[in-house]
Formats: C-alpha cells, sequence, structure tokens
C-alpha cells in the first residue's frame, strides 16, 4: 500500500524524560488495566528504556522518595504491568466518597453485566465484554465503586484482572451464598449465548 504523498507527517514527540513522563501521567490516569511498558512505550511514542526509568521516578515521587509529599495514591507494577491505585489507607475515605454520589439504583447495563460476573466469576472485563457484546468499562468502574464486585486476581501472564462478587452484593440481595441465586448457569456454555437481555429479565 502506498503512503499518501498528501497526508501530513505526524510531528515528533519530545523525548526529554519530563515530557514523557507527562505523557506517561495523562496515559495512566485513564487506563482500567495494568499496562506493560511495551504498551505504554507505543502509547506515548517513547522508547522502553526512557518509558520503564519515567515510570519508576514517577513511583518514587508519588511515595515522597524525591523529596515532596507522599501522593493518596501510588504507582504499583502488577501483573507485569503498571497501574495507579489509591492507597490503602485511603481505601474508606474513597469507598464512603463514592458510595454517596453514586445513584440508589444500577442501569440495566450494570444489572446485566453484574449477572454475568455473578454466574460466571472470576471472569476478565474482555470475557465480560465479549458475552455482553458491549464495551463495559465504565459499568465496571460503577460496580467497583459500589463495591458489589471486587478485583479477585490478576493473571500473571496477560495482566488481566479478573473480577469477582462481594459480601456486599449478598447483603443487597438478602440471600446468604451464590448458590441461591437463579440456577440458570447450567444452561450457559464459556461464550455468549444464552446471556442475552431475554434471560437476564
Amino acid at each position: 500500500m502506498t503512503a499518501d504523498p498528501q497526508a501530513p507527517i505526524p510531528a515528533p514527540r519530545p523525548s526529554d524524560p519530563a515530557s514523557v513522563a507527562r505523557r506517561l501521567e495523562a496515559i495512566l490516569l485513564v487506563v482500567d488495566e495494568p499496562q506493560s511498558l511495551v504498551s505504554l512505550a507505543a502509547a506515548v511514542g517513547a522508547p522502553v528504556p526512557a518509558v520503564r526509568q519515567a515510570v519508576e521516578a514517577l513511583a518514587a515521587d508519588y511515595n515522597g522518595e524525591t523529596g515532596g509529599p507522599v501522593r493518596g495514591f501510588e504507582l504499583r507494577e502488577v501483573g507485569g504491568g503498571w497501574r495507579l491505585y489509591v492507597r490503602e489507607e485511603y481505601d474508606d475515605v474513597v469507598g464512603e466518597f463514592v458510595n454517596t454520589q453514586a445513584p440508589s439504583r444500577l442501569s440495566q447495563a450494570a444489572l446485566e453485566t453484574l449477572a454475568v460476573i455473578a454466574y460466571k466469576q472470576p471472569v476478565t472485563r474482555g470475557q465480560v465484554a465479549s458475552i455482553r457484546a458491549v464495551n463495559v468499562d465504565s459499568v465496571v468502574r460503577t460496580l467497583l465503586a459500589r463495591g458489589l464486585i471486587t478485583e479477585v486476581f490478576t493473571d500473571p501472564d496477560t495482566g488481566a484482572i479478573h473480577y469477582g462478587t462481594t459480601d456486599q452484593l449478598l447483603v443487597n440481595l438478602g440471600i446468604n451464598s451464590l448458590d441461591e441465586l437463579p440456577h440458570i448457569s447450567p444452561l450457559l456454555d464459556d461464550g455468549a449465548d444464552g446471556f442475552d437481555g431475554e434471560v437476564l429479565r
């Protein structure tokens, strides 16, 4: 395929450490899954060694190791990828704030996503999206914020986070165990069949 001679040539991105770090921060603020150094390097248009150096510098800065204050969040490496997390000591205050801001009722999309996770857990965001055939990123964030699901574990090979339901869901449903849910899971296979809107309604 011949390149279009009229197409604009992308401007080179600054490669100085400060510029790379700022671009990384912008990316890390919006990702929901840990990102490998390679994927971060591709996203910010910088060499992997420069990204590794910038990530380590950001992590040290957030931890107060460079003379500044310790931040309320931290940059952690999980499952071979990097992601921003709230510091553990602030989990309660963040959870309380989010719960007071959240609406009392879940949307239909959130209910359907929650049902998929409840029956298929532990399950990744990608698997849920495949079953529902829609993007579920914002819905999963809502369910996490409401304390209805949690991160169970991270796949060490892919970095994919596996989600499961919490005891808070049992409390909200008024049941003692997931075994008390309607027994529709034996009718489902590992794909999307059977988990359309009709089953969930």
